[in-house]
């Protein structure tokens, strides 16, 4: 059984990416990167989702990003857009993209890849129905996929020839929140909302999503579209 690294965020399009994994007989060891995003939800959701898949092992790295800043993720000065249009949304690059996040994230993965002896990396970007990131189009995977070839002593070796999975790449949100519930994802476990909501009862907190943002609207429009009900909690 190959083991192949899932970049693990938290969200709908990780999880059905490590399940896509697991049904393709990759043994998982999932990634999720501490990076000074506001909310410790999507934290917490990776690590329901890592006991969920059973996953092999589940390392989680720090990268203080938010002493970067730039991104409304990570600076609580900078407001998170919310109920923007769907051309708003399809076009630009929205202030909630990290500054080159997934190129830091894939590069971890690399490293935690050539420790473990594995060829494939995963990771569910979307180039359909997402923010406009540059970092999660074909291209930059492509342009990675390359440097990884040449960046590592594995590589150069000759012992690996690494293979970064897109497997939601070309899929709609409606289409992925579809494989996901084919691949029996429990998208209960999963945190999508970039500005979610601290529900207390009692000592427990519960986290909500706001509805409003744009992973949000994508989120939902994506059960809408796949004739499903979303049943994580909204504000």
């Amino acid at each position: 059984m190959p083991t192949a690294i899932l970049l693990l965020s938290g969200g709908l399009d990780s999880a059905t990416a490590g399940a896509w994994a697991q049904s393709k007989g990759m043994r998982l060891v999932a990634l999720t990167v501490r990076y000074g995003q506001r909310h410790a939800a999507e934290l917490e959701a990776s690590r329901r989702i890592a006991r969920h898949l059973k996953v092999h092992k589940h390392v989680e790295v720090s990268v203080e990003l938010d002493r970067i800043g730039g991104s409304a993720l990570t600076d609580r000065a900078i407001r998170v857009p919310k109920a923007r249009s769907w051309s708003a949304i399809a076009h630009g690059i929205p202030v909630t993209y990290v500054p080159a996040r997934n190129t830091v994230f894939l590069a971890l993965a690399l490293g935690l890849a050539e420790v473990h002896r594995a060829n494939d990396l995963v990771i569910g970007v979307n180039a359909l129905d997402y923010s406009g990131y540059p970092d999660c189009r074909p291209a930059f995977v492509r342009a990675f996929q390359d440097l990884a070839r040449v960046a590592t002593k594995a590589g150069a070796e000759g012992r690996a020839r690494f293979k970064i999975h897109t497997p939601l790449i070309k899929l709609s949100k409606a289409r992925i929140v579809k494989l996901g519930a084919k691949l029996g994802v429990d998208f209960g476990l999963t945190h999508s909302c970039y500005d979610p909501v601290a529900a207390r009862k009692g000592r427990r907190a519960r986290w909500l999503a706001c509805g409003r943002c744009d992973s949000c609207l994508l989120r939902r429009k994506g059960f809408e579209e796949a004739g499903l009900a979303d049943p994580v909690p909204y504000a």
